[in-house]
């Protein structure tokens, strides 16, 4: 349709083009990148920076900090303030196999996860290879039974994610130990570790036989059982009682995860054994206490190990995985409730006289049940299928650790739930200490030095007192058993954070500017 008369020829044209009466620029300005600075901008008329008037100081990392501690550092930091990583490893001139990282890096934190390591700690292993092989880039997130790690090369580039689920758990901290031996050989610069002998080693560890046999396994719980009696009062009729049941009550569990039963089951038919055996002695004509043969199967049941493992997890910011593992502990310890429980109701309606014939964590006996404390967490140890060569250290960890309860809770009247705290934090700062030492996973050295803190006399007795119908005492004691169990937890926990206080940590390199490079709280915010 033509325009009216005297009505111009209408031009169509963009909003953002120039007005009539501006001059255009000499010069069209040539497209470049989003990150140029624009034409526009005037030194003397630039807004207030972001950054110090210096600039962003350079960082570079301590080459004799642990690669935990390296890694711990850089994942609290947003990844453009990360240091630009040196490549450790080598690879081909066309640069990282980007998938076959990402596999690897997957692969080697499944194993960690499912070998009962803390979330912390293995993000850091799957930072710390995927940095090894150039990719810094990269995002590691760790759930319960879901691992992924998404690399993004730049701004520009397509993401690239990965992930993986970890379906079966399994204890063998010496399996453990081999794969932080492999993280920390990747991530050091002094030893060169291709991918495919990275992958060929980590075929090896996944074949490792087991260091101890399934025989050596069900008597390790047997003596670990009859020491636990010995430990809360129990004589040599008591241990032999206590380990019977125990070995009993292993092999029923055995019979049952051959079928296929849940772990849920397994626990509720190995807590029986022991309970069974205590109602026989008390229906029996002979003096023995039975209550600690009951006991002492507890204590080889808790399941100290996921415990420190969810708290831990919860301390350091990873709550869907703690809330998780203090689930999983949660089912667990419902399992050798009832177990317990049902044997106990038909105890009491037998007219068996169980009546809590042991204090709390009683020291009597000194030096007998030091020898028992340390018995019990040489066998905790075996049970763990740890190297050889932890065995000894922890049962010395252990062993310190019940003699500073002892003479805690016997000379300074101190409360059981604080000395408790105050062992386990010696054990956490011990076993961080010597896991430095040697390079290796803190779990070997810390989780069996635990054993003899657990709260198995409180859960007894919880347990005793709900069967006989006095459910606030039940509760009571109850609440003591998970206040222990919680002061174990953090005491771990603590004394473990306590050792990077005294121990060298990343720090910006001498002689540049800037503060001091220091390791994040995981909660960045003070209630709100």
């Amino acid at each position: 349709m033509a325009p009216p008369e005297g009505a111009e020829e209408e031009h169509t044209t963009s909003e953002f083009a120039v007005p009539t009466g501006v001059a255009e620029p000499a010069v069209a300005e040539q497209e470049g990148s989003a990150f140029a600075t624009p034409s526009t901008y005037r030194a003397r008329r630039s807004p207030t920076a972001f950054t110090p008037a210096d600039g962003i100081p350079k960082v570079t990392l301590t080459k004799d900090a642990p690669w935990q501690d390296r890694m711990r550092t850089m994942l609290r930091m947003p990844v453009g303030e990360r240091p630009v990583p040196e490549v450790v490893q080598r690879h081909d001139e066309s640069g990282p196999a980007v998938p076959r990282v990402l596999d690897l890096t997957l692969r080697i934190g499944e194993l960690l996860l499912a070998g009962g390591e803390g979330a912390e700690d293995v993000e850091a292993a799957m930072f710390a290879i995927s940095r090894s092989y150039g990719l810094d880039r990269c995002e590691p997130t760790v759930t319960f039974t879901l691992l992924s790690i998404t690399y993004q090369p730049s701004l520009v580039d397509d993401p690239v994610t990965a992930n993986r689920t970890v379906r079966r758990r399994g204890t063998d901290y010496t399996r453990l130990s081999a794969v932080f031996k492999l993280v920390h050989d990747i991530s050091t610069p002094d030893t060169e570790v291709s991918l495919e002998e990275a992958y060929r080693r980590l075929a090896e560890i996944r074949r490792n036989r087991h260091p101890f046999p399934g025989w050596a396994l069900t008597l390790a719980g047997g003596l670990l059982a009859g020491a636990a009696s010995v430990l809360v009062g129990g004589g040599y009729l008591v241990f032999v009682a206590a380990a019977v049941s125990a070995m009993l009550g292993d092999r029923l569990a055995w019979l049952c995860a051959g079928r296929g039963l849940p772990e849920f089951y397994q626990f509720v038919v190995a807590a029986m054994p022991p309970a069974a055996m205590g109602v026989a002695l008390s229906l029996s004509s002979l003096d023995v206490r039975a209550s600690a043969v009951i006991t002492g199967g507890l204590f080889a049941l808790i399941p100290g190990r996921a415990l420190v493992a969810g708290v831990q997890d919860g301390l350091t910011g990873f709550y869907i995985t703690a809330a998780a593992r203090l689930l999983e502990v949660g089912y667990l310890v419902v399992g050798i409730v009832t177990g317990v429980l049902s044997v106990l109701y038909l105890g009491i309606a037998l007219g068996a006289e169980l009546t809590p014939e042991t204090a709390l964590h009683t020291v009597e006996r000194p030096a007998v049940q030091l020898l028992a404390a340390m018995a019990l967490v040489f066998c905790f140890a075996i049970l763990l299928q740890q190297d050889r060569d932890t065995v000894l250290l922890v049962t010395l960890n252990g062993g310190v650790a019940w003699s500073v309860y002892g003479a805690l809770a016997l000379t300074a009247d101190v409360p059981p739930v604080a000395a408790t705290a105050v062992a386990a934090g010696l054990v956490g700062l011990f076993g961080q200490m010597l896991s430095r030492a040697q390079h290796a996973s803190a779990l070997p050295y810390i989780t069996a030095a635990i054993g003899p803190l657990l709260p198995g006399s409180a859960t007894y007795f919880a347990l005793l007192a709900m069967a006989r119908g006095e459910l606030n005492t039940g509760l009571a004691s109850l609440s003591k058993a998970v206040a222990l169990a919680l002061a174990i937890a953090i005491g771990v926990n603590l004394g473990s954070e306590l050792s990077r206080l005294f121990l060298r940590v990343p720090a910006v390199a001498a002689g540049l500017p800037g503060p001091s490079l220091r390791r994040r709280a995981a909660k960045r915010t003070r209630g709100f």
